[in-house]
């Protein structure tokens, strides 16, 4: 089943206000379009059935991390 991404203000402080907007990784991110993977991939998952799924942006920033470090996939969600 496909869990969306929200867009959703939090109460509390959002992690993109904790984290260093210098750092490389911050850098990417925001200008990778997020929303084409969405667009890309929630077609192949379930809509109505099963376990709710991890969101597209975190398993795609996975992947290009771990081809970006060079790293197994184990090391990479560690």
């Amino acid at each position: 089943m496909l869990k969306r991404t929200s867009k959703q203000l939090s109460l509390f402080s959002s992690l993109e206000d904790m984290l260093s907007h210098e750092h490389p990784l911050f850098q990417l991110s925001n200008k990778i379009n997020w929303e084409r993977f969405e667009n890309a991939f929630s077609p192949l998952y379930c809509r109505t059935n099963g376990r709710p799924a991890h969101p597209i942006r975190l398993m795609c920033g996975l992947l290009i991390l771990k081809h970006l470090r060079n790293v197994s996939d184990e090391m990479v969600v560690s």
